[in-house]
């Protein structure tokens, strides 16, 4: 494995498939560092509400 914070020639690419070394660029890091929770942390959460229609429909029903 090869990791760096920038980005990997067509022809490291090209030579780590063929040797089958897994290479992590930036962009492939920092993913993985949110998505584990490693070296990074919240600041904000927000919070996306939606309609309960399910809730209105019992109304109508009680008509």
């Amino acid at each position: 494995m090869f990791v760096t914070t920038a980005r990997f020639t067509e022809k490291a690419i090209t030579y780590a498939k063929r040797q089958h070394i897994i290479l992590i660029d930036g962009h492939k890091l920092a993913q993985l560092m949110i998505e584990h929770g490693f070296g990074v942390s919240t600041r904000k959460i927000y919070e996306i509400k939606a309609v309960d229609s399910d809730v209105f429909n019992e109304y109508v029903d009680e008509e």
